[in-house]
């Protein structure tokens, strides 16, 4: 199953999500401590905007709503190896999305040395693949072989010789690599950190739960498609690239019920919100199901099943921004981000963050 939204027609251009950002506002590290981060509130009903510290959400949230997170886990993605036979002719590759268990999605760099039949090593030998299939995008399908004896696996194959696969604005070293992992992450298959859920404690969350509210686990890998750079000037001509997604039955029950009895359903950040919006039907209610999802949300959406949003501060032009424009409206959100760089707000995925209610 492949989840799609229908195309929206609209006016709107991809330039119309640009704004200017110095890079000393680019986070390159967490926050000393996650909840201390700093927090923008936008009011929609009153076009307000406030300013706390993370760990004040609980403020926000009520007894009755659902606060629905996203556990996938960040698997190290990124190898470093070579061409077989040839040491000189390096490679660096990305697993993006899992097609089976020893065969990937994957971004090869330099493309000119990933050409199908090509043999890569990674590790020493620990690793070794075989290009099997080009996509879309220069893609790469890859089908991996490595010793299995002991019921070893390809994550703990990545565990060993992987590294974590942080983003390329993010330049200085991370000492402590579970700071690019939520406290609750235990799907393993993200090629990136769901970052809303960065900001996050386990103390705040066992609070959080004493205020009575839910939570309602989901699950999308994030791979290419949350942050593939729009290319086109007319943002509906954009195709997002698929993630795969899952609801448990648990889960649409947990958040079901909270609407019905009149919570709020609120993401933490837009990976679990496109998950809610794949797996909603038009009334609002969330089904159980798994799949592959390339939902792409941009202003003229309507939003079915989220009532509030937990978001970081995405990059312009980014397809991230144009979801939170279309949950909020553009004006507002471009008025945000601007009293966002005037007030020194740390940027992207070591960065603050938004709530939107």
């Amino acid at each position: 199953m492949i989840i799609r939204n229908e195309r929206i027609h609209t006016e709107l251009s991809t330039s119309d999500f640009y704004y200017d950002l110095p890079e000393e506002l680019i986070a390159q590290h967490p926050a000393e401590v996650r909840d201390a981060s700093r927090l923008m509130v936008l009011d929609r009903k009153s076009g307000t905007i406030d300013h706390k510290v993370f760990h004040d959400i609980i403020d926000y949230l009520n007894e009755g709503d659902v606060l629905v997170i996203n556990d996938s886990k960040v698997i190290p993605a990124r190898l470093y190896g070579h061409v077989e036979g040839r040491e000189e002719a390096s490679i660096e590759l990305l697993l993006l999305k899992q097609k089976e268990l020893d065969s990937w999605e994957t971004l090869v760099k330099p493309g000119k040395r990933a050409k199908v039949g090509s043999r890569l090593v990674f590790g020493g030998g620990l690793l070794r693949g075989e290009i099997v299939e080009i996509l879309e995008e220069g893609n790469r399908i890859i089908r991996f072989e490595y010793d299995k004896s002991g019921g070893k696996n390809i994550y703990d194959i990545l565990h060993e010789i992987g590294l974590m696969p942080l983003p390329p604005y993010i330049t200085e070293r991370l000492e402590d690599k579970s700071r690019y992992q939520t406290v609750y992450a235990r799907e393993e298959g993200s090629a990136a950190a769901p970052t809303a859920g960065l900001h996050f404690t386990e103390e705040l969350i066992d609070r959080i739960c004493a205020k009575g509210v839910k939570i309602a686990r989901v699950m999308l890998h994030v791979g290419l498609g949350t942050f593939r750079p729009v290319k086109v000037d007319k943002i509906d001509e954009h195709v997002m690239h698929t993630e795969f997604f899952s609801v448990s039955k648990e889960s649409a029950d947990i958040i079901n019920a909270a609407r019905a009895a009149g919570g709020r359903v609120i993401c933490v950040g837009t990976t679990s919100c496109r998950t809610l919006e794949s797996a909603s039907t038009d009334d609002g209610r969330v089904e159980a199901m798994s799949g592959n999802t390339g939902i792409f949300i941009y202003p003229g959406y309507k939003f079915k099943a989220v009532d509030a949003l937990i978001t970081n501060f995405h990059l312009p032009e980014s397809t991230l921004l144009m979801l939170v424009s279309a949950f909020y409206n553009r004006d507002n959100v471009m008025e945000a981000y601007r009293t966002a760089v005037e007030e020194k707000y740390r940027f992207f995925s070591f960065g603050d963050a938004m709530f939107i209610y």
